[in-house]
């Protein structure tokens, strides 16, 4: 029976590029990680093995890192819509290419004041220390007419010690979790929104800006919501974004519950009045749901956050 190609693409993926911009005795560090997908006119290779149209990947690797020396990394965002126009532009097959980056933050050391007999804060301006709380990502998508920028973080995790509840739930034979009227609510959030910016025409967002900003009213959201379950703090998460920035059209969240669950002292003879807690790692509830300016439709992938 005949068989035809369907959906393909090739490139390299996982490219780590460290760029220092070196502001005198100030230096500025962008740490991403870079996969590089092209697809297009791949018939041949395929049915084949003709390479003709193949723009080797070795070759993407090495204009990842070029790249970072010609344009410098404004943004992780800006640096990735330099890639995927110079792909469909340079190379006549590639009609389609997808940037997923992953930004890696640093923050500087503080060091000892000026007084000290070691070297002056106002001396040491290159050391830096890694952040530990997010990892930024973005996906750039460009056909050669239209962008899609897709941005957002991973491992972010949050908690609220009160002003949670889960009860009124659905019961049936095999339930034996208790209803709960104060309790931990916490999550690791993946979350991933995005920019109605899809063409050239239109004014860029400020990434940076953006980035902080749409964390900044994500992280409000969740600290300000008296929680009834883990999809309503979702729910107003995504909707304080939309609300408070105009450049984005949708957001999806996949919130993994990071249950904790009171631990039994009475056969020590104690009381536990939601002081002590096991904090569970697995199994864990998941909880995932997209949120849309209204009028708009979804075009995030579903799997693009979840497991």
């Amino acid at each position: 029976m005949p068989t035809i190609l369907g959906q393909n693409q090739y490139g390299k993926a996982e490219n780590r590029v460290v760029k220092i911009t070196r502001d005198g005795a100030t230096h500025h560090i962008k740490d991403l990680n870079v996969s590089v997908s092209l697809s297009g006119d791949m018939e041949e290779v395929h049915y084949s093995g003709s390479n003709a149209n193949v723009l080797p990947t070795d070759t993407t690797k090495n204009t990842v890192y070029a790249f970072a020396k010609e344009h410098g990394i404004e943004s992780a965002e800006q640096f990735g819509i330099h890639l995927a126009r110079h792909f469909v532009t340079s190379q006549e097959p590639i009609k389609t290419a997808r940037i997923r980056i992953e930004e890696y933050a640093w923050e500087r050391i503080e060091a000892a004041d000026a007084n000290s007999r070691f070297i002056g804060a106002d001396e040491v301006k290159h050391s830096f220390v890694r952040k530990g709380q997010e990892t930024r990502v973005t996906q750039i998508t460009y056909d050669g007419s239209s962008w899609e920028v897709i941005s957002g973080l991973k491992d972010l995790v949050v908690m609220n010690s009160t002003n949670s509840e889960f009860w009124g739930y659905v019961k049936d034979k095999y339930t034996t979790l208790k209803e709960a009227h104060d309790r931990i609510l916490a999550t690791q959030v993946s979350g991933r929104w995005r920019f109605n910016w899809t063409d050239d025409d239109q004014r860029m967002p400020h990434w940076e800006k953006s980035y902080e900003q749409t964390k900044k009213h994500m992280l409000q959201a969740f600290a300000e919501t008296y929680s009834l379950s883990l999809q309503q703090t979702l729910y107003q998460m995504g909707s304080r974004i939309i609300e408070n920035r105009g450049e984005i059209d949708e957001v999806r969240f996949s919130l993994p519950n990071k249950h904790h669950f009171l631990v039994d002292l009475e056969p020590f003879g104690l009381k536990n009045d939601n002081e002590v807690y096991f904090a569970a790692d697995r199994p864990y509830g998941l909880i995932e749901a997209t949120i849309l300016r209204d009028g708009c439709e979804p075009h995030i992938p579903v799997d693009l956050t979840n497991l």
